[in-house]
């Protein structure tokens, strides 16, 4: 859909601190108080609680030490999953162009809706006042001319606000922000600008694309050029499919005590739960990707590409246990704290080949017609009805809320 250079029409609707909102409005106790979602490593923080400096992805015990007075609850991802579904239904409701960027935020744009919906300020003030009306959460709405824009704007008007930036008034709102608005600027990358004496957005504009990429690389330099003077041109685009299905699990210092038996578990775990999806959105995929993260906070990729694309759970599982046994010497030096699968490289007309098991080609096994079994009677009896045998008595890890694929 076409965005008028002139109109600040672009909605980045934004939940604030999701989990925890989330736990606060069902437990009217929580409300008013520091909330941490998450006992190992917080997945959320209420406000109240990053008040006290605890944020997202902090150890538990970290979190504790900075605000010891904080509610600490278990996370309920199937309350997070309804939430989120309610949400994206009002945003469907506001405006037939949507754009998910998670569970808890997307774009939408109302360009073209002033006659029926009224102009972009009050269209976002109503989405506000809908999410709080029916699904009972707080939201930030930003809005601008640009995607960019209207994200940094919802960044500055939270928690629980609104702000337009008018197209006049767009570099002035712009500018004396920190570079670590700019979309990209990282830790990495700002303690190099600042090293340069560039601090704001104002800095950054002040210079030409050639020197931003001396100092960051070409690419960046060309991105950190082009936001800081407000210019994107993307649209807000609907029907996007993942290019991706992944699952991860955090094991925290635990990791380092695993046996290679417990971590082919946790392994098996999550290859089951990423083809369980991929089958669900007939999707099917070549590559499978490794992700670790060691003690030392350090990390490391690797990845295979198989022959054909599949979702057999056999065939992407033998993939990946090949990659876990390359990559044994590095997790024993280094110790694991975290493990993460990802199938890449989609077949986007979501074909399910017949496929050998990876590691014994001999075999002339239907899996499919294997996975379509367990398929079926989990989706009967729910996905705990039926488990393979090296995963009962485990614990399965927490699988996190996702957007319809």
């Amino acid at each position: 859909m076409f965005v008028s250079e002139a109109v600040a029409s672009i909605l980045h609707a934004d939940l604030d601190s999701f989990y925890a909102s989330v736990e606060q409005r069902d437990d009217p106790a929580l409300r008013g108080r520091p909330v941490i979602v998450g006992g190992g490593v917080v997945l959320a923080a209420s406000y109240e609680a990053k008040a006290y400096g605890v944020r997202t992805a902090m150890g538990g015990r970290q979190a504790r030490a900075l605000c010891p007075h904080a509610l600490v609850v278990s996370p309920r991802m199937a309350a997070y999953s309804q939430a989120s579904s309610a949400v994206f239904e009002v945003f469907h409701d506001t405006s037939p162009v949507v754009e998910p960027l998670s569970v808890d935020e997307a774009f939408l744009d109302v360009s073209g809706l002033r006659r029926v919906a009224g102009t972009p300020l009050q269209i976002g003030a109503r989405l506000r006042e809908q999410v709080r009306e029916r699904v009972g959460l707080p939201i930030t709405v930003g809005i601008a001319r640009t995607k960019f824009l209207a994200k940094v704007a919802s960044q500055e008007a939270k928690p629980d606000g609104l702000l337009l930036v008018p197209p006049d008034r767009e570099l002035a709102f712009l500018h004396p922000l920190p570079v670590r608005r700019l979309w990209g600027v990282g830790a990495k990358t700002a303690d190099k600008l600042h090293a340069h004496g560039i601090n704001t957005v104002a800095d950054v504009a002040e210079l030409g694309e050639s020197m931003l990429g001396s100092m960051v690389g070409p690419a960046m330099g060309r991105q950190l050029f082009t936001l800081s003077h407000n210019i994107d041109r993307r649209r807000v685009l609907t029907g996007h499919r993942r290019r991706s299905v992944g699952a991860q699990r955090a094991l925290g210092r635990a990791g380092n005590m695993m046996t290679p038996a417990e971590v082919d578990a946790v392994v098996v775990n999550l290859i089951d739960r990423i083809t369980r999806r991929m089958r669900k959105a007939q999707r099917c995929g070549r590559t499978v990707v490794l992700r670790l993260r060691f003690d030392d906070f350090g990390r490391a990729t690797r990845s295979h590409t198989m022959p054909r694309a599949t979702a057999s759970t056999e065939v992407i599982l033998g993939a990946a246990r090949v990659l876990v046994a390359a990559a044994g010497p590095l997790i024993a030096e280094r110790g694991l704290t975290l493990v993460g699968f990802a199938v890449c490289n989609i077949d986007r007309d979501g074909a399910q080949q017949l496929e050998l098991p990876f590691a014994c080609p001999s075999m002339a096994v239907d899996m499919t017609s294997v996975d379509a079994a367990i398929d079926k009677v989990r989706g009967r009896y729910g996905n705990a009805a039926l488990t393979r045998g090296v995963l009962v008595g485990r614990d399965p890890g927490l699988e996190m809320p996702l957007l319809p694929d």
